[in-house]
């Protein structure tokens, strides 16, 4: 049979210590000298003592667990998640991630419970569905979300410059040459969806560029919308020479719709993304895309949350960062031939 793992209790005895000594050592608390409290996590470690974080939120009233919520299986989140856990671990805290199935779902009432129980603050990514903050908030638990859905967001936020990253794209388009540029949303719940169009249509306007409403299509973030919006935009008596979607998977869409119709990228169509997911630069052509610095939004929503879980006041409830443009080989001059790497 398995063995079971030690008790608090047995790890004081073995220590010589008493289970309030113990508690203090292995929960990392004062009053415990830096020699007994290595013995007794050696001990503790030798025995197999697991902590339990319910009975350490009891008594300590943090047990350094951040909870995340996010859509893992999108390229987006990996990166984001790689900041929040490294970031987490130099702190001393362990994440927690639940994977929400589907954009419009929200995690089961007992996944909220148990974050509310066991992690001291949550991250949220992408949070489509939003109600569950509302009570993870009314438990007291500080709530920090990644990229919003309204632009007066209840919860202190991070989020990248996603009218900045718009302006890059466009402007980068429109000095290669290019005056008739489509674009693909992304979802318009999303501030930053919002954001991407509205740099779209201000660049539009700002170089003189072709005002065509028929130019701007929806591709909801995915990888099928783009191709489905970039086949509504190929069929326009006046096709776009360019493309710029509001997304990297949208932009991977477009791409195959722009070869599935005999045209190819750049020479035909350039093609700009946005995020710069692992993906982008493996395509053939590499896709120039604007990136957004993922890992380090990461580390910002740690460190927005870790004074929450203190008690302490944020000097601002939301931190932007500027995007880059990284220029690949989707895009060409205008009537250019060449490529890049």
């Amino acid at each position: 049979m398995k063995k079971r793992p030690a008790t608090l209790a047995e790890v004081s005895k073995v220590a010589g210590v008493s289970r309030m000594t113990a508690s203090r050592a292995i929960n990392n608390q004062p009053g415990v000298s830096a020699k007994t409290r290595e013995d007794i996590l050696r001990i503790a470690d030798e025995m197999g003592y697991v902590v339990n974080p319910l009975a350490q939120k009891l008594s300590t009233g943090r047990t350094r667990i951040i909870g995340v919520v996010v859509q893992l299986h999108t390229p987006f989140a990996a990166d984001l998640v790689l900041g929040i856990g490294s970031t987490a671990r130099n702190a001393g805290y362990e994440m927690l991630a639940y994977s929400l199935p589907a954009d419009d779902s929200a995690p089961p009432g007992k996944v909220v419970s148990l974050l509310q129980q066991i992690t001291d603050g949550v991250i949220a990514i992408l949070p489509y569905t939003s109600e569950y903050l509302d009570t993870l908030a009314g438990a007291a638990v500080p709530v920090v979300t990644v990229d919003t859905q309204t632009d007066d967001s209840p919860y202190p936020s991070v989020i990248s410059d996603s009218y900045q990253g718009g302006l890059l794209a466009v402007r980068h388009l429109a000095e290669l040459g290019h005056h008739r540029i489509g674009f693909i949303t992304g979802n318009m719940r999303l501030s930053s969806a919002r954001a991407r169009l509205q740099a779209c249509r201000d660049s539009v306007a700002q170089m003189s560029l072709d005002p065509d409403p028929w130019l701007v299509t929806e591709g909801n973030f995915a990888q099928r919308g783009g191709f489905d919006a970039a086949n509504q935009l190929l069929a326009l008596p006046q096709r776009p020479t360019a493309i710029f979607a509001a997304n990297d998977l949208s932009a991977l869409g477009a791409m195959a719709a722009i070869r599935e119709a005999g045209l190819q990228v750049p020479q035909d169509i350039s093609v700009v993304g946005f995020d710069d997911i692992p993906l982008a630069h493996q395509m053939h052509p590499p896709l120039t895309t604007v990136r957004q610095p993922l890992q380090e939004m990461g580390r910002s929503a740690v460190n927005m949350l870790l004074p929450l879980i203190l008690g302490l006041d944020l000097p601002s409830r939301q931190t932007v960062l500027p995007n880059e443009l990284v220029v690949r080989g989707s895009t060409a001059r205008l009537g250019g031939s060449g490529r890049r790497g």
